[in-house]
């Protein structure tokens, strides 16, 4: 039984994020929590002080906050009728990257899906300023951030962005895994490279286990030259090869945190177009016992 998280804010845009979601899932025993936050403005003026109540404010809030929600779960169960989802509400008063984190531990919740409306200020990224902040905050689940106006594509053709420079272990890799196992997709590991160069002995190292993890996935490797930045070159791959999904690891150095650190000027240019699958960085205690273990397994597969 998967437990996906889908935060919404009842706009067209949270909704296309639990459409994606509902479909990808399909055939799969899910329970999804659908979770709203609010954070009321209270009127702080002694002339609206004795018109309007702070705390019937915040309980009107509340009410709104939770009958969105039954009527998306209605609207849900309307559309899909589907068996194998079941469904759970969740309105909180708290700022939203923090309650999904809180929510990710407390109930291990294995994947966030979240609509993002994409660049829309100097001050965001490639994408809404609430999913880059999900993003950081959230150091133990995946996160798939969904663009606004994108109709799902059955995931086929996935890429895998990475430079080699990092051991993968098998936790962090099961997300990628299970989706392209799940639609029998392609995965198309794709490298960035300012210069093309050979690799050195530990990237060739990662690459080798890499492509052992995937196993019988279907993979090929890709390594491209940097056009004006890694998120335009990513961009134009995933448009050249049809890309349905890209899927990064996020750790210091990744090419995600490249991504949300480039100038203005260059990442402008670039919107996410197509589902993000963001993966965390697992502890350097785990990533340790992890690669240990990775070792003797393909030493006894020898």
């Amino acid at each position: 039984m998967q437990r996906i998280l889908i935060p919404t804010d009842f706009s067209e845009n949270a909704w296309n994020a639990i459409d994606y979601a509902m479909q990808l899932f399909r055939n799969k025993r899910c329970t999804f929590y659908l979770l709203n936050t609010y954070t009321p403005v209270i009127p702080s003026s002694r002339f609206m002080a004795k018109m309007i109540d702070g705390v019937r404010i915040v309980d009107a809030v509340r009410d709104t906050s939770e009958r969105g929600l039954q009527k998306t779960v209605t609207r849900i169960k309307d559309k899909y009728r589907n068996p194998n989802h079941s469904f759970e509400t969740i309105s909180s008063f708290n700022l939203l990257a923090e309650e999904v984190k809180d929510i990710v531990d407390t109930f291990g919740i294995h994947l966030v899906i979240t609509g993002t409306k994409g660049a829309s200020g100097a001050d965001e990224v490639f994408m809404g300023s609430n999913t880059v902040r999900m993003i950081k905050s959230a150091k133990k689940c995946p996160i798939l951030a969904i663009p606004h106006h994108f109709e799902f594509i059955t995931p086929t053709e996935i890429a895998f962005a990475t430079d080699f420079t990092r051991f993968y272990t098998t936790s962090e890799l099961s997300p990628l895994i299970e989706i392209a196992k799940m639609f029998r997709a392609t995965i198309r590991i794709v490298h960035v490279q300012y210069s093309i160069k050979a690799l050195t002995e530990l990237q060739q190292f990662n690459l080798n286990m890499l492509r052992r993890y995937l196993g019988d996935v279907e993979h090929y490797v890709h390594t491209v030259s940097e056009l004006n930045s890694v998120s335009q070159t990513l961009e134009v791959f995933s448009q050249e090869l049809d890309i349905h999904l890209l899927a990064m690891l996020n750790y210091q150095h990744s090419y995600m945190e490249k991504m949300t650190r480039e100038p203005i000027v260059k990442r402008t240019a670039f919107h996410a177009q197509i589902p993000l699958l963001v993966i965390p960085e697992l502890s350097m205690e785990g990533i340790s016992v992890g690669h240990e273990e990775e070792e003797e397994n393909v030493e006894s597969h020898n």
